[in-house]
């Protein structure tokens, strides 16, 4: 049901076989216990001037908590980075960086990325197509 976040809560009901107000109760519990974390649009990227993805692997020079941290906060304020994942494996984390063209992303490479303390390694991997992208 993680696929339409519009659904009416009737719809709701009679696809999982409740009540409508059994189902209000449970999807108003979720919300209050944190399961459901919230809503989403899926907006055009190609509209919204973000049609250029790019996963990035970042490694690190030191493995270190504050080398982490600071890592963390610099990608929080980067509005171009819309996914920051510490992941195991030969580098730390794994970023995915939505911009609008080349141009844009060798700024953010560049004038970002590349400022920021103890970053080690950047590998880039432009996305060529999404076959499948079931993000909601």
């Amino acid at each position: 049901m993680s696929r339409d976040g519009r659904i009416s809560n009737l719809q709701l009901a009679e696809k999982v076989g409740l009540s409508p107000s059994a189902c209000l109760r449970r999807v108003q519990e979720l919300e209050r216990s944190g399961v459901i974390k919230g809503y989403r649009a899926r907006l055009d990227p190609a509209q919204t001037g973000r049609a250029y993805v790019v996963y990035v692997a970042v490694g690190l020079s030191e493995h270190t908590k504050s080398a982490q941290t600071g890592f963390e906060r610099a990608m929080q304020g980067a509005d171009q980075v819309t996914e920051c994942h510490n992941v195991a494996g030969a580098f730390e984390y794994m970023l995915r960086v939505e911009v609008a063209d080349l141009p844009a992303y060798k700024a953010f490479h560049t004038d970002i990325l590349g400022t920021v303390p103890h970053v080690r390694s950047i590998t880039s991997y432009m996305v060529m197509g999404s076959p499948k992208d079931t993000r909601a």
